[in-house]
């Protein structure tokens, strides 16, 4: 731990966000702001400097951390990996009695209300163990170029979750008591890390849910429709054959599907943005349906 203020007694939430040394300090900067602006306040805000990054990210961090009172900065000797530090944040956590814990990523943006919507669901709705919500993509200039609305109920989620990930895993809310329970992120994975967790959760009876309402900007990058690796390609496949498995929809539609997506990701990159577009006006209708 390299910067820790005082922690109030009573602190409610915990949110976590690794950073990386490829990371734009540009959209660091918007990323933390959005979070220190949230209408909601009770939160403690982790920060995980996954191995060496920039003297310009360091000494930006530093400053800010030394300017608010609810940052902790904790750095790993070297790149670990986002699903090892998430661990590290949740296991750091857990000597606190708190409630909730959100995900946040280094080059995205929360609006303002998004702590304080998703808390006051999750007050509400004790069943729930797993809250995320709809988001708008934007480009490097910030400019809204698309949006992802999943599924909302835990029925439409759990059905979808052999073909494809239902949660927007920036906007991901957790109810603490989901980790008390022992789960953690798969540290040996170095992507697919949420899929393989929605999976596991939703397999072992935790409840999902998908707010309707957009409470994030997602960045959308130029490389975003490159042709995937071959080992997170590999990756996505084990996930879906995975949650057929242990949520039992092992159907012929279900591995079609499977070794569909496969294929195109390892296409041109041209053909991947036109199935990326097929696909989000698929899943648009299929939610107003």
């Amino acid at each position: 731990m390299i910067h820790q203020g005082a922690i109030a007694s009573d602190v409610e939430s915990l949110v976590a966000m690794a950073v990386y040394h490829n990371d734009c300090l540009a959209w660091l900067q918007q990323a933390v702001d959005s979070v220190l602006c949230q209408s909601y306040q009770s939160f403690i805000y982790l920060i995980v400097i996954d191995g060496p990054v920039s003297d310009e990210i360091t000494a930006f961090l530093t400053d800010t951390a030394a300017n608010d009172s609810r940052i902790v900065l904790a750095k790993n000797a070297e790149n670990v990996g986002l699903a090892a530090s998430m661990n590290f944040a949740i296991e750091w956590g857990m000597a606190l009695s708190l409630n909730y814990f959100f995900r946040m990523d280094a080059d995205d943006i929360s609006l303002p209300e998004r702590l304080e919507k998703q808390v006051s669901f999750l007050n509400n709705h004790e069943k729930v163990g797993v809250l995320g919500a709809a988001l708008t993509e934007i480009n490097e200039a910030g400019e809204k170029v698309g949006a992802r609305i999943m599924p909302a109920s835990h029925a439409q989620i759990v059905r979808v979750l052999p073909r494809r990930c239902s949660m927007n895993h920036p906007t991901v809310a957790f109810r603490y008591d989901v980790f008390r329970q022992g789960f953690r992120y798969d540290a040996e994975l170095k992507n697919t890390q949420d899929y393989f967790l929605w999976i596991q959760l939703a397999s072992e009876g935790i409840v999902f849910c998908n707010l309707k309402d957009r409470l994030l900007e997602f960045r959308r990058v130029n490389n975003f429709y490159k042709r995937r690796g071959l080992t997170k390609s590999l990756n996505e496949f084990r996930a879906r054959l995975f949650a057929m498995r242990a949520l039992r929809r092992l159907t012929p539609w279900n591995l079609i599907y499977a070794c569909g997506v496969l294929t195109m990701r390892l296409m041109p990159a041209r053909i991947v943005k036109m199935a990326y577009r097929m696909d989000r006006k698929m899943l648009e209708k299929r939610n107003k349906s």
